[in-house]
């Protein structure tokens, strides 16, 4: 599969004299990519990083492999990620970012490793929810104080008036019934 894998990347360019368009072979290419990453094959990984692939290229979800990766908890793999220049700041569609969704799925090794990138504990996705928020509405309140050491808000509100400090004691606010 590398060997098929290095070929493709190296197809880009000669790609219509082998009957596929370039748009064919990207979508392929990320398609394996994405797949490395939900598996957390590091070596595939390696080859797209060897390659110089982009490697924040996001699926028609917005979704990076580091955010993938993270989801899926795949921990080698969000560390070659992130050692390779993954940016783990970076937001899908819905402005969720890779430690959020590390949070979301209770991998803490993860979330931690997240945590220690350059991006700011307050950032807020389409909803305008933070880490925090999500640390506190999943009671991972390890997670929780390791981010507040880092400097995020506690008392920040989403539009519907709930903090990650009240997330985390129970209180849930919710829209208005209709």
């Amino acid at each position: 599969m590398r060997i098929y894998l290095l070929l493709l990347l190296g197809s880009l360019s000669w790609s219509a004299l082998a009957g596929q368009s370039p748009e064919a072979v990207k979508a392929q290419l990320q398609d394996y990519l994405f797949d490395a990453a939900r598996r957390g094959d590091v070596p595939m990984l390696e080859t797209f990083i060897e390659a110089g692939y982009p490697l924040d290229t996001r699926d028609s979800k917005g979704y990076t492999a580091l955010i993938l990766a993270a989801y899926h908890g795949q921990a080698p793999a969000v560390e070659r990620l992130l050692a390779a220049g993954a940016d783990a700041c970076a937001q899908d569609q819905r402005g969720n970012t890779a430690l959020m969704g590390a949070i979301f799925k209770g991998e803490v090794q993860i979330a931690r490793r997240l945590m220690a990138t350059d991006c700011s504990p307050d950032q807020r996705n389409g909803a305008g929810q933070t880490a925090a928020m999500y640390a506190g509405l999943f009671k991972r309140l390890e997670l929780l104080d390791a981010l507040k050491a880092k400097g995020a808000d506690l008392n920040a509100e989403d539009p519907l008036g709930n903090s990650a400090a009240r997330l985390a004691s129970g209180e849930i606010r919710s829209a208005a019934p209709r």
